[in-house]
């Protein structure tokens, strides 16, 4: 199922690309609500089949006046690791094959310690933009960190955007997060609600996936990734 909204020509084509329904919100939805002219693109992952998630979602589209998708990826209790090609071929299967200005994910650390679908969902879309399956003008991946689960997530500092989130934005990303999600105030997603929105910005896709290597947990594939940059 897509959600469609007018597309509005001349303007920014912008894709999100997150591991479930909510991320869009908690972690960008104050930068989506201060572009309302961008066609917006929203992507989740996981939970298209989560009777009580999925519909959420959807009104969540439309009230941010975008275009969106889900998906069905693994996102049991015990998150399992996913193989690297399974995200890969969701993220292509669901992203419309279109240029877009700007696409906004995960970082490869994710935005707090730790949930794994965050990290795979961010290596696999860095690695599409590398290879050139994905196609766009800049990357951008959440920035935020939570001190190794010493508090909750806060935006990095210094880092290549931060968006000071107006309170009537912040208060309409609340209320989505709390009225239309449905978490309870004092849960994690509400206490975590970012007043401030952070991104680390790519302008080409090796600096991106140098990133990768330094932070995204690659194991024993790292060495795989250094011999194409050490070979190019």
């Amino acid at each position: 199922m897509v959600e469609k909204a007018q597309h509005k020509k001349g303007a920014k084509n912008v894709a999100v690309i997150v591991a479930h329904p909510d991320d869009e919100t908690l972690w960008s939805g104050g930068t989506i609500l201060m572009h309302p002219s961008y066609n917006w693109f929203i992507i989740s992952l996981s939970r298209k089949k989560d009777p009580d998630r999925a519909p959420k979602f959807f009104k969540v589209i439309e009230l941010f006046n975008a275009k969106g998708i889900m998906g069905a990826l693994d996102d049991g209790p015990d998150q399992f690791p996913l193989e690297e090609a399974i995200v890969e071929k969701m993220v292509l299967e669901l992203l419309p094959r279109d240029y877009f200005d700007v696409i906004i994910t995960h970082d490869p650390q994710g935005e707090y310690t730790r949930h794994r679908r965050h990290e795979e969902v961010s290596r696999a879309v860095i690695k599409l933009w590398y290879f050139e399956k994905i196609h766009a003008g800049e990357l951008w991946t959440y920035a935020y960190e939570d001190g190794n689960k010493k508090y909750y997530p806060q935006p990095v500092k210094n880092t290549s955007i931060l968006n000071n989130l107006h309170h009537n934005i912040w208060k309409k990303k609340y209320d989505i997060i709390t009225k239309v999600y449905g978490f309870q105030p004092g849960s994690f997603e509400a206490e975590t609600t970012p007043k401030s929105e952070a991104f680390r910005k790519f302008r080409n896709p090796a600096e991106a996936y140098r990133w990768l290597i330094k932070k995204g947990n690659l194991g024993s594939t790292k060495q795989y990734v250094n011999n194409i940059f050490e070979n190019q």
